[in-house]
């Protein structure tokens, strides 16, 4: 196939209509650690840089009154975000502390694996997918 213009995923880009409250999910619920947080006086707006082992993955940002984001149904466009957890059980256990609700536990019938769904504060649907069993 010839060597491919895009070499890897750099980061993933979310809007929070609670910056404090998203901040806190994907910090202290989640585990991502702040590379950089900057706010931006002309517009109004928070940006988070979040890292995961390290590797710099979500831009955090915050807007003024940011229109509400079609989830449910599910609409074209941005599905979920999947995270790579090693035991499914343990991570459900971790989000339940934190007051954070799942569904049931389903497997993928095309490789096996168990995965879950849940919310961000945004309503954002975010899965853990297991890699290890």
């Amino acid at each position: 196939m010839g060597n491919p213009i895009i070499q890897a995923l750099h980061h993933v880009a979310i809007i929070c209509s609670d910056y404090q409250r998203s901040k806190q999910f994907y910090t202290t619920v989640l585990g991502f650690e702040v590379l950089n947080e900057t706010y931006r006086d002309e517009r109004e707006s928070y940006k988070l840089d979040l890292a995961l082992n390290g590797q710099y993955v979500i831009e955090l940002f915050s807007f003024p009154e940011p229109p509400r984001r079609v989830s449910k149904p599910e609409a074209c466009g941005l599905r979920h975000l999947a995270f790579a957890v090693d035991n499914l059980e343990k991570a459900i256990d971790h989000l339940t502390m934190h007051q954070v609700q799942t569904e049931p536990i389903r497997v993928d019938e095309l490789t096996g694996k168990r995965f879950t769904f849940f919310a961000d504060p945004d309503d954002l649907p975010l899965e853990f997918y297991e890699i290890d069993h």
